[in-house]
């Protein structure tokens, strides 16, 4: 293995379990970093980190990352670590008038809250130069994905803001990927995923949807660029320009 900008550092993926966190875990064992993958179901993890190709020590923490206090044991477990990535968050449809406000709330709450949750656990435990890459979303629009969208910029927000707190000790940033089929759609009917594939693809610039691994590079890359902070990379094969 060639010596890279991970090796030998501690990442802590949570939502490593499955979809972008999982390849980010991958790529990141792969260039030689010491994994610390969280998720919330117990078997799952177990199964992923037997599973994990890795010549460096991997740990798995089953909890629910998002919650004050699991988040807190979380890093107090943990330790000093040098890049967090979080994939929290999930999507949803509906405007402001036709979606329940409940479901509003729960979406907001699901991606900044969250977000912010980890955020502050974290921090205290970053090695100097070490980061935070977020998740936010693109694409959609307010009167078509309301709670969504308000998280997103929430969370763009919140990363301008903890990238000053935290200068120039540590860095601050979001990946922001637009629609990619990964498993959190795993309970749609195949037929209907195809469906919105290709209805995405359609409304890209790109005329495709993304590969989970094109989405992971995005993490990867904020986690070793410098000089990179207090950014939003949109993965979105161009969807927010049209």
């Amino acid at each position: 293995m060639t010596s890279s900008a991970l090796s030998g550092t501690t990442v802590v993926v949570i939502g490593g379990t499955s979809g972008f966190g999982l390849e980010v875990a991958r790529k990141a064992a792969e260039q030689g970093s010491e994994l610390v993958l969280v998720g919330r179901d117990e078997d799952k993890l177990h199964r992923v980190v037997d599973a994990m190709d890795s010549t460096a020590p991997v740990t798995g923490h089953a909890l629910d990352a998002s919650d004050p206090a699991s988040a807190a044991e979380l890093f107090e477990r943990v330790g000093e670590l040098d890049h967090l990535v979080s994939t929290v968050g999930g999507a949803m449809g509906g405007g402001f008038l036709s979606a329940p406000v409940e479901e509003i709330i729960r979406t907001i709450e699901g991606k900044f809250t969250a977000s912010l949750t980890i955020a502050r656990a974290a921090a205290p435990h970053l090695r100097e130069g070490g980061s935070l890459t977020l998740t936010a979303g693109a694409g959609g629009t307010p009167q078509g994905a309301s709670g969504a969208i308000i998280g997103n910029q929430a969370i763009s927000t919140m990363v301008r803001g903890l990238a000053v707190e935290l200068a120039p000790g540590a860095r601050v940033n979001a990946v922001a990927p637009a629609w990619t089929p990964t498993p959190l759609w795993r309970d749609v009917p195949p037929e209907d995923l195809e469906a919105t594939r290709r209805h995405m693809a359609e409304s890209f610039p790109l005329r495709r949807t993304a590969t989970i691994g094109e989405v992971a590079d995005a993490y990867l890359f904020l986690m070793t660029a410098g000089f990179i902070t207090g950014q939003t990379l949109y993965v979105d094969g161009g969807a927010s320009l049209v």
